[in-house]
């Protein structure tokens, strides 16, 4: 009977111990779940689907927004004066492309203000007006700021499946001598395994031909091992571009030629020998004739005159 009294001793000890081990059980559970979802909170948001007939032109917004743009900034293709052989060049380009044809990236540098950007937007229009007579969709354009250029994976990836063709443009694309994401740049444009999607073409502007500072390349040069080889890893970058389209500062008879395109477009009542010498007084202050300057003037005269601009 001893015995049996020990036995049962030991069997009721273990039946106590069975609600503890079960609490422990469950609070283990609980702090087990309460960590699931922290973590859940703090993962990424699932990429959206984004709806690309909304809109012909959009702004990136990583990690993946699209966001319509319902007016964009742009003027009309024929007030773009200077400039006639790149922007034939362009135009021939995009439509190819917009067609389902073999087309370049581009890569739009020189000259400041001399419309660069204003080309890449006004081709865009003029491109999708001509589609219009077709059953083809609508070409999109889609802005991605400098700042945002190491993201530009993940744009590609989500238009890589879209019906539509697009145009993603870069404006005053360049890179310091201290920044690596031109790298990723290079990769994405040619280099990479899967490659540019075949509906994406890649625009960009930038003041320097190479994209790179003059003292960048020069560092390099000097301090590598094969100095030829340094050079050509930054050079490759613009080499990914096929289409290369240079603006160079106009001379004094084709920035007059703008000033009159314009105020001509706005139908401007001034007398024409008043607006050349306003207009050249406006450019000898600032230093310099560009098609920036020639709108700038002409915003100030339509304002003195009183007419109002809607770009």
């Amino acid at each position: 009977m001893k015995g049996y009294g020990m036995l049962s001793e030991k069997a009721i000890g273990k039946a106590k111990k069975k609600p503890a081990r079960r609490q422990r059980e469950v609070a283990i559970l609980t702090e087990l779940a309460r960590i699931a979802d922290t973590l859940a909170q703090l993962a990424p948001p699932a990429p959206t689907v984004p709806d690309t007939a909304a809109a012909d032109a959009f702004v990136w917004q990583p990690p993946g927004s699209l966001v319509p743009v319902p007016r964009v900034n742009r003027v009309e293709m024929s007030l773009l004066r200077g400039i006639d052989r790149s922007r034939d060049a362009l135009a021939d380009n995009t439509e190819r492309f917009a067609k389902g044809l073999p087309a370049n990236n581009a890569l739009l540098w020189g000259a400041r203000g001399m419309g660069k950007s204003s080309l890449v937007k006004a081709v865009h229009a003029d491109t999708n007006q001509r589609l219009q007579k077709s059953e083809r969709p609508a070409l999109k354009l889609v802005e991605i700021h400098r700042e945002d250029i190491e993201s530009l994976p993940a744009l590609m990836n989500i238009v890589r499946h879209d019906p539509h063709r697009f145009i993603i443009f870069c404006d005053d694309l360049s890179f310091d001598s201290d920044d690596t994401s031109y790298k990723s740049l290079k990769a994405v444009l040619e280099g990479g395994i899967e490659g540019r999607p075949l509906n994406v073409v890649f625009y960009a502007t930038s003041n320097r031909r190479h994209l790179l500072p003059r003292d960048m390349m020069e560092n390099e040069r000097s301090t590598a091992i094969n100095p030829g080889e340094a050079v050509e890893e930054k050079v490759s970058l613009s080499d990914r571009f096929g289409l290369w389209l240079g603006f160079h500062k106009c001379s004094q008879d084709e920035y007059l030629e703008m000033v009159y395109g314009y105020a001509d477009f706005l139908k401007l009542d001034i007398n024409r020998t008043l607006l050349r010498a306003e207009a050249l007084e406006w450019s000898t202050t600032r230093g310099a004739r560009s098609g920036r300057t020639a709108w700038q003037y002409i915003t100030d005269l339509a304002g003195r005159l009183g007419v109002s601009i809607d770009q």
